[in-house]
This record gives C-alpha cells, structure tokens and sequence, in this order.
C-alpha cells in the first residue's frame, strides 16, 4: 500500500502528529512537508493524508493552495483523510477547522474521504495537550482497515 501524508506546519505540531501517524502506519509510507511536495508524488497512491494548523479556520495558504490545484484526475477515487491541530475553543469553532475545509477540498475533486480528525494543542506554549499523540496513533490505526 502506498500512503502520502503531505502537511503543513507553523509551531512544529503538524510535522509531529504527520511523522507520528507515518511511524504507525505499515506499507509504503511517505511523510512531506507541503514546501518539498510536487503534485507528481500524489501519482499511484492507496491512500492520502493532509495535515494543518488551523489559522482562522482554514489550512495554511501554501497547503490550501496546493489541494486547490490538484488535477482531479490525480486523486478521483483515491481514499484520504485530513487532520488539523488546533486550540480548544469556542471562537475558534464558529469559524470552522482546517481538516474540514481540506476534507471538502477533496471531496469536490472525488477523492473518498474516509476520516477528518483534529488534534489539539495547548495555547499557552503551542505544544500538543497530553494524550494526543495517542490519539494519533490509534487514529492512523483506524484507517488502514477502510482503506484495504
């Protein structure tokens, strides 16, 4: 199985919960960071997985650009799952997240969106909150069935 997880990152948070979500995954696993990403490595995937902080209730611009400008040939039929890290709070939450905004992204271009999940972190230090990286785990876990 060949799995991409592209994502973005400002405080470090989304490289870890991406690279924690490669480690549990089994198969032919790529993790990239949107800046070393072109759109020839979405070519013969099983799986897609993107990742952001939210900032204003979207993804980062370079990372929603480049869903933006996916071929829909690219990824039509293509299982994928998006996950954000985001703070707590109700401000943020009438604003929407950026794994749903990425989900849609998707959607529209067909690809099967099987899994849209945020993690949290502390807004204080910008850390991931105690217990999140388990939850990746176990969320990365969690697809593979759906995507066999």
């Amino acid at each position: 199985m060949k799995i991409l997880i592209l994502y973005d990152t400002k405080y470090g948070n989304t490289e870890k919960v991406a690279r924690k979500i490669g480690d549990s995954l089994t198969g032919e696993v790529r993790v990239l960071n949107v800046h070393e990403a072109s759109l020839a490595d979405l070519k013969s995937i099983d799986l897609l997985i993107v990742g952001s902080p939210t900032q204003g209730g979207k993804p980062t611009p370079l990372l929603q650009e480049f869903a933006d400008n996916i071929p829909e040939s690219l990824i039509r039929g293509v299982k994928a799952a998006t996950f954000d890290t985001r703070i707590s709070s109700k401000i943020v939450g009438i604003f929407g997240f950026a794994a749903g905004k990425l989900a849609g992204i998707l959607k529209k271009k067909g690809a099967l969106v099987i899994s849209s999940e945020g993690f949290f972190v502390n807004n204080k230090n910008n850390s991931l909150k105690e217990g999140e990286l388990e939850r990746v785990i176990n969320w990365a876990k969690d697809l593979l069935p759906q995507v066999i």
